[in-house]
């Protein structure tokens, strides 16, 4: 999400510079941006000193491991983003984005969607969506207490693009998957299970909306998906495949035995998150932004595969290019 906003705003004649924050230094130079090293799991750096003179903070950073820890993530995810909101009440920063997630909501229907109003208390067996929804409690909070700073919560779908295929392999697959079986001719079935209904979006898509809100006199929450919500079929269709019904507790154990085994990074608890994940309403974004993504879901995922199958990458730490097999 960061190389994408930042590209976009470094675009704009109206943003007169940018400071990227970063755990690891990226080795990519984008006009007008400046970096700095911040790891957020440490109360040693001085946020406040960062973020003086900024018109506004666009917080984006999240870690998704070690899932066998929730600790380690809970110090990074959720003590950090405190820091992050205290340091722009402290410098008085006047706008607050805040990346929040589909992850943050309740389980909700997969037959129709639902807007920003539904409950957002996550699945709280799942340590992503349980930081995600504890961080919107904190901003319901932050919000009482700092009335004149704004604040936007987006809540975007699963993102993806051709830049993070190799990231989100090793983050959710494993560094050994191979991405290229990520082609049809070895996949002759797909997996379908009940529930496994999802919302996908181009991470430049989502960049959009978050370029939009800094620019828009809006505040509360967005939700951000492409059309149409991907499944078994759809994937199917991609990939010339045909969908095989797969009970949930099936799935589920093999999941489960490959991330006790510490084969699969991908905890069972976020896959138990992810079949009970409502489908998002966008209209608030539609109307409110005048945001519309670009890209529609196959579009994306075909990016995205293409990226898996290449190794592809990008000039930061995370994104680093990889290919196995």
């Amino acid at each position: 999400m960061g190389t994408s906003l930042v590209r976009l705003l470094s675009e704009d004649s109206k943003v007169g510079s940018v400071r990227g924050l970063a755990r690891r230094l990226p080795d990519w130079e984008v006009s007008k941006t400046e970096w700095s090293a911040v790891d957020l799991a440490s109360d040693q750096s001085d946020l406040v000193r960062e973020f003086e003179g900024a018109h506004a903070v666009v917080h984006l950073a999240w870690a998704f491991q070690p899932t066998h820890d929730p600790a380690a993530t809970w110090r990074t995810n959720v003590l950090g983003s405190m820091r992050v909101f205290d340091a722009v009440a402290t410098a008085a920063v006047p706008t607050l984005v805040h990346a929040s997630s589909v992850g943050a909501y309740s389980p909700g229907p997969k037959d129709h969607t639902v807007d920003e109003s539904w409950p957002t208390h996550g699945w709280p067996d799942a340590a992503y969506c349980r930081e995600k929804a504890y961080l919107e409690r904190a901003l319901d909070t932050f919000e009482r207490v700092h009335s004149d700073v704004r604040v936007v919560r987006m809540r975007p779908a699963f993102l993806f693009k051709r830049e993070s295929a190799s990231e989100q392999r090793r983050i959710f697959g494993g560094r050994f998957l191979p991405g290229p079986l990520a082609r049809p001719d070895v996949l002759p079935f797909l997996p379908d299970i009940p529930g496994l209904r999802v919302q996908a979006l181009h991470t430049d898509d989502a960049a959009k909306a978050y370029h939009l809100a800094l620019r828009t006199n809006v505040d509360g929450a967005f939700n951000l998906a492409g059309e149409p919500p991907v499944d078994a079929e759809l994937l199917g269709e991609m990939l010339g495949a045909r969908p095989v019904r797969l009970p949930r507790t099936a799935a589920r154990s093999a999941i489960a035995a490959a991330w006790g085994l510490h084969l699969l990074p991908a905890s069972p608890h976020l896959f138990d998150a992810v079949l009970r994940l409502p489908l998002m309403d966008c209209t608030r974004a539609y109307t409110e932004l005048g945001w519309h993504p670009e890209h529609t879901a196959p579009e994306v995922l075909e990016e995205f595969l293409l990226g898996l199958q290449q190794g592809a990458g990008a000039k930061t730490e995370p994104l680093q290019g990889r290919k196995v097999g």
